[in-house]
């Protein structure tokens, strides 16, 4: 039985007051009908004048704010009762993942990984992949010394972020038995929709490799050059046998199943096309980034006052598309038994499109409720999903 929020958040509270043993903490989220002071939060410890302190940024999805306080005085301001629903701690001894659902319920995933405190001002957040990895050398993210290329600072912190948001979740869905506990007879099975340069692809493979999850990982690209590519490198590391890449067309692939699905930056309707796949391939955990949403932005002709006081303003009226279309494949995954949420998956400084979808697959069936929201705004818009023609909803 997992403890009550309020036991949960005092463990946090403890780990806090104990500056010699704390590495990051992240609050995300927003819980129900609370309002956060910002989006996000990063909290990490410094060394400044021989004195601990504890490093505050803040992002309110535009600029990020710091500020550097003593443990005691972070404390004081009580940021982990201000409304977020996700908290992540890393302590050198492992880490603690809250996810406070819309009931004021807490769930919990604990990790035994250990993690390294750097006190240095403006230091790098401690590491999940090392910058000379073989594959994020062979991947061109690292330079042959084992240093991450100027170029590719942005892409590797996305691998990271990407990795800390997918091992919690796997974990949670596994620990809920939604997905089978991965053996070396039954490995999990993952893969990469439109995996392009496979970055995300061979991270997953090799993080989960190195917890000592059995993974067999396949990564589809829609061109034959990607796939020869990639298969080239997965053998010269010497890691074939668990991970393979295909070169079709996501709505057309000739791989029917997967314990989870991952998609980053599928543009416009191949992120559908992804979601479909996942839904139909009855995967339990769907890990989606969309990018370039212009499908339902076509077809916004028909405005419904008073939005077009919004709508007439080309940049707001693509923002507001992008909304749409995303909040209508949450309800249509949660329509069809799936726990969505919408999350933020790296600051906004690194990459513009940093939203992404996570659907869990419970099996609960949504109320009459949810169903006639989804009618009601289809209505209003005048729009037909892409996502609902595929799944015909």
């Amino acid at each position: 039985m997992e403890p009550s929020l309020e036991i949960a958040l005092a463990e946090v509270l403890a780990s806090l007051e104990k500056s010699e043993n704390f590495v990051r903490l992240v609050l995300s989220g927003r819980r129900r009908n609370m309002q956060t002071p910002s989006e996000r939060i990063d909290v990490k410890p410094v060394l400044i004048k021989s004195e601990i302190k504890y490093q505050v940024s803040q992002s309110d999805g535009r600029a990020m704010t710091t500020k550097n306080y003593s443990p005691a005085e972070f404390i004081e301001l009580n940021y982990l009762g201000s409304g977020f629903a996700n908290i992540l701690l890393e302590q050198k001894s492992g880490s603690i993942s809250i996810r406070i659902t819309k009931k004021g319920e807490a769930l919990i995933q604990r990790t035994k990984d250990a993690f390294e405190v750097d006190l240095s001002h403006d230091r790098s957040k401690a590491r999940l992949l090392e910058a000379s990895d073989p594959f994020l050398i062979e991947v061109d993210i690292s330079d042959s010394s084992g240093k991450v290329k100027a170029s590719k600072n942005d892409k590797y912190l996305q691998v990271e972020e990407f990795l800390r948001l997918l091992v919690p979740s796997l974990n949670s869905a596994i620990e809920a038995g939604h997905i089978a506990k991965p053996t070396t007879a039954n490995p999990l099975s993952v893969v990469d929709l439109g995996c392009g340069h496979a970055y995300l692809t061979f991270a997953a493979h090799q993080y989960l490799w190195s917890q000592g999850i059995p993974v067999n990982v396949i990564g589809i690209d829609v061109r034959e050059s990607a796939r020869q590519r990639n298969n080239e490198i997965a053998k010269k590391l010497g890691i074939s046998k668990t991970i393979n890449f295909l070169a079709e067309e996501i709505s057309q692939t000739s791989l029917r199943a997967a314990d989870v699905a991952i998609a980053l930056h599928a543009c416009d309707t191949a992120t559908d096309d992804a979601i479909s796949w996942a839904v139909t391939a009855d995967a339990k955990l769907a890990l989606i980034a969309p990018c370039c949403h212009h499908d339902i932005q076509a077809q916004m002709v028909d405005i419904p006052e008073p939005w077009q006081m919004m709508t007439r303003n080309g940049i707001m009226k693509e923002r507001l598309g992008d909304l749409i279309t995303d909040v209508l494949r949450m309800q249509i995954l949660k329509l069809l038994g799936y726990r969505v949420e919408a999350i933020e998956f790296i600051g906004g400084e690194h990459t513009p499109r940093n939203l992404m979808i996570r659907a869990v697959k419970t099996g609960a069936i949504a109320d009459a409720a949810e169903k006639s929201r989804y009618d009601e705004m289809v209505s209003l818009w005048k729009v037909k999903p892409a996502l609902a023609s595929l799944l015909n909803r």
